[in-house]
């Protein structure tokens, strides 16, 4: 895997993914405005949609009929440098008619624990806590 990170200007720069995705990222300038989200947001980001790819692959894999996988991260850091995260907490919210939250528990557990990479990671220096909820939408 292959990435590359560029200096635009201030606090801002461009992203690249080796598959040739680009995306704008910093932190506060001077004047308080934000380029994109900050680097450890991203982090955050990258660990909800690890762990949302593999609950989505395993329920469809399932046959469960899923519809929507939204995760809600919540997320603590530490005081002292390096920030590391402490706490991340990932609330799945799973949408389809009829879903089992028997699989969706299981799917959610195989992700974090077995699957995914970022949450593995995270879970070196975080408490990574996950809990879900399910929406019918026969409702």
């Amino acid at each position: 895997m292959k990435a590359r990170v560029k200096w635009a200007e201030k606090r801002t720069f461009i992203g690249e993914s080796g598959t040739g995705h680009k995306f704008v990222f910093g932190t506060k300038d001077e004047d308080g405005s934000m380029p994109g989200p900050s680097p450890m947001e991203l982090v955050l980001i990258g660990t909800g949609g690890c762990s949302a790819y593999d609950v989505v692959s395993i329920l469809e894999k399932g046959r469960e009929p899923v519809e929507d996988v939204v995760v809600e991260l919540d997320a603590d850091r530490a005081e002292a440098q390096p920030a590391v995260f402490t706490r991340i907490h990932m609330q799945f919210i799973v949408t389809g008619r009829g879903v089992s939250a028997a699989k969706v528990d299981r799917a959610i557990q195989l992700s974090v624990e077995k699957y995914c990479s970022a949450s593995a990671m995270m879970a070196k220096t975080a408490e990574v806590t996950h809990g879900f909820e399910i929406v019918d939408s026969r409702d």
